[in-house]
């Protein structure tokens, strides 16, 4: 017995069957038209004078038809496609009505709206002297009637695949809302556009029923090529097969040429990827974002100049004049920003922070916030977002898959105006500046995600903002790289006139880049200072450990931390004004907190080195002792990170070498001690 060829799936009985049925009955009409021509006298047919007559007002009233449906149809597949507004849901009724509409009561519609006794007719007539039923306009409302909608339902299918940040930032390098539709949309919805005008011309050259009921059928002015084979079946049947076979050849051609476009699994889809069969480039792996997780001690030295100088800077390719920041931002994120210019501040917080909110509320772009917004002297708040002069890199870099990498990094340039020379030579500079001036005649599609990210980063600086926006800029670059990109950025950031917020995951970027750190939670303010000062005192468990401490929250005592489940940890040096604890003998243990003050919250922050690991109770000098279970155990650099689920304390991790877990026999489920001397533990309020 013959098996199935790998991979292929063979289908049931109870399926197959009414699929070939319906196979069947979608072919055999076809195969009838072929067996039924009859080719030696196809010429003849096809070539007598009301043939070609038809054929010529057919072609007439479709491309008519066409034009008429994409001047009208675009705009209203837009706006389906990007507008909320009220009766939506009956306005795409309508679009699709004259698809399930019968032709003739079509027809009847259109003579009770357009005829010489409709709605409109006798307006139309008396105001402008046009007359559309039996005429050739008519059979050009008809065919538009009945055509439209492919292309509207098309296109706006394809416009709801396009991710809107490829718009956003388009506004958001200056270009109008215009232009955004004419360099950015159209181009890329233009597959999800032609299959839906191929589909509508289709549709009008073979249009008969509404044409008919409305226009007519008069010869050489209303009678197209469908209602010739109307007449034709009457007198000549052998002439209809021969055009029914050349409608038939030219339907088949065009769904040919669509390949499945309209279908939504090809190219008409209007989802934008990085393009197929393009590998990434291997010597640009991702960066470590890190989101929550920790990078080691010592990750964010507290000393590290923020925002230094560096030789051969970039600060006079940037536009004279200083732009001070003044923000209220309201809504889900409410805070107020303030910040002389040439400031750089980092924005971290855990996801959902409202990071993002943030940056799009400064660029007008969110209905969940509201930023009023001054920069310099100017008030922008009730500006459109590509007249504020705010540029920002999104996550995804949001590169324009039809432009080259120097016609992206041009693309603010030209928007504001720039000649086409000067853009492109201007942009080709800050391609080299950040070592992808080679790639410049590469599509996004062509590039690995590092090299598009660096793309996204020449393209916002080149577009000479005020405020500056960067929305993890530096996350898809390897460590090299990101060290060299970053040192390019600090040299632009170092004489940039305006203000710049940096969302990052990355300590390392914090320090390096930044001079304040704004650290969000939930929309709110938890902390806004330099970045030495965050390190030495975060106000967050997720900052302490995205800079590499363990992070427990509690209640403030005399001696430590009263910590949530009953533990609690000693601190060397407890916070001034702690509750009271019960003095010694008086039957609770140290550590427990008392009844008597004010108890507040804080956190008691641990070094993951601090922390020691024993197979065994100790019996040492060490106060704070957890018992707990070897939940994780991961490499960093020469060290080993043991995430440890401690019993009736929250999760600590330790670090120890690999010959140190190697003789204590550390594992998964490994039961063991975590000790941290009082000393090693410091106390923030928060």
């Amino acid at each position: 017995m013959k098996r199935p060829a790998p991979g292929r799936t063979r289908p049931p009985l109870v399926l197959a069957v009414p699929a070939l049925v319906a196979i069947a009955l979608l072919t055999i009409p076809l195969v009838g038209v072929l067996v039924r021509t009859e080719w030696g006298r196809l010429g003849a047919h096809l070539g007598a004078e009301g043939v070609t007559e038809a054929l010529r007002l057919s072609l007439v009233v479709s491309f008519w038809s066409l034009g008429l449906s994409l001047v009208l149809g675009v705009p209203l597949a837009w706006l389906l496609a990007r507008v909320d507004f009220p009766g939506k849901a009956v306005v795409r009724s309508l679009v699709l009505l004259p698809m399930v509409l019968p032709p003739t009561v079509g027809g009847v519609a259109l003579l009770l709206g357009f005829g010489r006794r409709g709605l409109l007719g006798p307006w139309l007539e008396e105001t402008f002297g046009v007359t559309l039923p039996f005429h050739t306009s008519g059979a050009v409302v008809a065919a538009t009637f009945v055509a439209m909608p492919f292309l509207v339902i098309s296109l706006e299918g394809a416009l709801a695949g396009l991710m809107t940040s490829y718009e956003e930032t388009a506004a958001s390098l200056g270009a109008s809302p215009v232009r955004v539709f004419r360099t950015v949309t159209l181009p890329m919805v233009a597959p999800g556009l032609a299959a839906g005008a191929a589909l509508t011309w289709a549709r009008a050259l073979g249009e008969f029923g509404a044409t008919i009921t409305f226009a007519g059928n008069l010869p050489g002015t209303t009678q197209t090529l469908p209602l010739q084979v109307y007449l034709l079946l009457q007198d000549e049947p052998e002439a209809a097969t021969s055009v029914s076979l050349l409608l038939l050849a030219i339907a088949m051609a065009v769904l040919v040429a669509l390949r499945g476009r309209w279908t939504g699994g090809g190219a008409g889809s209007g989802v934008v990827g990085r393009g197929r069969g393009v590998p990434d480039v291997p010597d640009e792996e991702p960066g470590a974002a890190l989101s929550g997780t920790s990078p080691g001690p010592g990750a964010l030295p507290t000393d590290a100049p923020a925002s230094a100088a560096v030789p051969g800077g970039v600060g006079d390719d940037v536009p004279a004049g200083r732009w001070p920041l003044d923000a209220a931002v309201t809504g889900f994120t409410r805070l107020t920003l303030t910040a002389e210019p040439g400031t750089t501040i980092a924005v971290v917080g855990p996801n959902g922070a409202g990071k993002t909110t943030l940056l799009r509320a400064l660029l007008g772009l969110t209905p969940r916030a509201h930023a009023r917004l001054r920069l310099g002297d100017a008030d922008v708040t009730a500006l459109p977002p590509h007249r504020r002069d705010v540029a920002w890199v999104p996550q995804d870099g949001a590169l324009f898959p039809h432009l080259s990498a120097l016609g992206n990094t041009a693309y603010g340039l030209r928007a504001h105006g720039v000649p086409r020379r000067e853009a492109r030579r201007e942009a080709l500079r800050w391609l080299d500046r950040l070592g992808v001036g080679h790639l410049a005649h590469r599509r996004p599609a062509q590039l690995s995600g590092g090299q598009a990210q660096r793309v996204a980063l020449a393209r916002a600086l080149a577009a000479r903002p005020r405020l500056l926006l960067l929305d993890e800029p530096l996350a898809a670059l390897d460590q090299t790289t990101r060290a060299r990109v970053r040192h390019t950025l600090r040299g632009h950031l170092a004489g940039f006139g305006g203000v710049c917020l940096i969302v990052t995951h990355d300590p390392v970027e914090a320090v390096s880049l930044a001079d304040r750190v704004l650290v969000l939670d939930e929309g709110r303010t938890l902390q806004d200072a330099a970045p030495a000062e965050v390190a030495r005192h975060p106000r967050s468990p997720w900052v302490a450990r995205m800079l590499g401490r363990n992070a427990w929250q509690g209640v403030a005592t005399r001696t430590g931390l009263a910590l949530p489940g009953g533990a609690c940890i000693v601190a060397a040096e407890p916070l001034a004004g702690a509750g009271a604890e019960p003095l010694a003998g008086a039957g609770a243990p140290a550590g427990t907190p008392g009844s008597a003050g004010s108890p507040g919250t804080a956190l008691a922050i641990i070094g993951p080195e601090a922390v020691s690991l024993h197979r065994e109770r100790p019996t040492g000098s060490a106060r704070n002792v957890y018992p707990g279970t070897v939940r994780e155990i991961t490499a960093l650099g020469s060290r080993l990170r043991v995430l440890i689920d401690c019993d009736g304390a929250p999760e600590l991790v330790a670090e120890v070498t690999p010959a140190g877990a190697g003789e204590m026999g550390l594992g998964e489920g490994v039961r063991v001690y975590a000790s941290v001397k009082a000393t090693e533990v410091r106390l923030v309020g928060t």
